[in-house]
């Protein structure tokens, strides 16, 4: 592989042969792309799996502490945290060891840290504890699509991480639907003993059926010197830092209407955890649809940065829409109007996320663990900032959350087009 992203990488529609396996690398990618695929997007749903099921449970564990909530918050704040600083762990590490065995230290840490979020005796040691599951579950998250860029190339990255939404993109549709229904039968600790059980069995399926991607010729060994270096070359890209700070804050918007979204619906808009489950699941359906549109019929057909300016307008359109609904310039309005413009901001997500994913790490085939971390964390960061913004203005209009929707999406729309410059073309461009 080149030392320095030169141009364009080649495409091709067949995994690269240095996928490790006892046997020839074309036969098991055939043989086993299904389970691959699955695996991979189960590691990638991670994060979904964290905080979405979870999110009916705030209100309860807000009342069960006794406390408020800016500071029951703060546990989905440490997670996204933990995710964001465990991907810049993590990335370089598995270019230097390969992509198994960090992956499957993080996936145990993962589990241990899960199990002690279910006898948590307070708000401070929930915090901990989501902390340590978030550094340790970004692991999947950054491995994951390091694993995607060493397989493919060209777009088949983008592709290819469509493709992942299918399964990734469930767990946001499923996670507050089990969420909501957990609580029906037990308490918020009951969410978490859930989540072990997930982490477990992923777990084990990473044990047995994930092989190494990364051969040791390609592997890039060096201590933190060698980390910063890569680091500030990937940086000093600024294509590359323009698709990582667009997707992120574009990220961000996504995780206001996360964080903020129980509150609202809920508390202001008098939905119950059941319909606020399905109204979440209803637009994690969308988000997926738009992705599948995205890797079906867009990629190949329409530029990735075309695609990717359509995805930035709509989410500034379902931002703008709920900040004037909730802001009073229609009126008084109910749920259903909300639930709309949420839902729009959702479907542009499934054209933003992958786009800005495939377009960076086209650019950096020679560290693709360092630039999916830096991607991860820039993502995972801006979107805790963007969870205390939203309680900020209080807890009984939705007015903040729309205020931080847009702002997040007006500057990933200003980022992409100043730092991208797509009108010159992107990296997917190809004969």
């Amino acid at each position: 592989m080149p030392e320095q992203p030169s141009g364009p990488p080649p495409s091709t529609a067949t995994p690269v042969d240095a996928v490790t396996a006892p046997v020839s690398a074309a036969a098991p990618a055939r043989r086993t792309g299904l389970l691959v695929t699955l695996i991979l997007g189960s590691l990638t749903a991670l994060a979904p799996l964290s905080m979405d099921m979870y999110l009916p449970a705030l209100p309860q564990v807000t009342d069960s502490f006794r406390t408020t909530t800016s500071q029951v918050q703060l546990t989905l704040t440490a997670c996204l945290a933990g995710m964001a600083l465990g991907q810049l762990v993590v990335g370089p590490l598995s270019d230097a060891l390969g992509r198994r065995r960090p992956l499957l230290v993080g996936m145990v840490v993962y589990v241990l840290a899960t199990a002690a979020c279910v006898v948590a005796p307070n708000v401070p040691a929930l915090v901990g504890f989501r902390l340590v599951q978030g550094l340790a579950g970004a692991a999947g998250i950054v491995i994951a699509r390091a694993i995607v860029r060493d397989l493919y190339s060209g777009l088949d990255v983008a592709r290819f991480f469509s493709t992942l939404m299918l399964v990734s993109g469930a767990a946001p549709v499923v996670a507050p639907l089990m969420g909501g229904q957990v609580l029906r039968f037990t308490q918020w600790r009951g969410v978490f003993v859930v989540l072990t059980v997930i982490g477990v069995v992923l777990t084990a399926l990473v044990a047995l059926w994930l092989k190494e991607t990364l051969p040791e010729q390609r592997r890039r060994p060096g201590g933190l010197g060698q980390t910063l270096r890569t680091v500030r070359e990937l940086l000093r890209d600024a294509g590359f830092s323009g698709y990582v700070l667009a997707g992120g804050f574009s990220f961000s918007a996504l995780f206001a209407y996360i964080s903020g979204s129980p509150f609202v619906l809920q508390e202001v808009y008098g939905a119950s955890a059941q319909t606020f489950s399905l109204l979440f699941g209803v637009n994690s359906l969308g988000l997926v649809l738009m992705g599948q549109i995205n890797g079906k019929v867009l990629v190949g057909r329409v530029p990735l940065d075309a695609v990717l300016a359509i995805g930035l307008g709509i989410v500034l359109l379902g931002g703008c829409g709920l900040l004037l609904l909730a802001s009073g310039v229609f009126g008084e309005v109910g749920l259903g109007p909300v639930a709309v413009a949420l839902f729009v901001l959702a479907c542009g997500q499934g054209l933003t996320l992958p786009n800005t994913a495939a377009q960076a790490l086209a650019r950096t085939p020679h560290a693709a663990g360092t630039a999916s971390a830096l991607l991860g964390t820039v993502q995972f960061l801006l979107g805790a900032l963007s969870t205390p913004l939203v309680g900020l203005g209080g807890e009984g209009t939705a007015v903040p959350m729309g205020v931080v929707m847009v702002g997040c999406g007006a500057v990933a729309t200003v980022l992409f087009l100043g730092l991208c410059r797509p009108w010159r073309g992107g990296p997917d461009q190809e004969p």
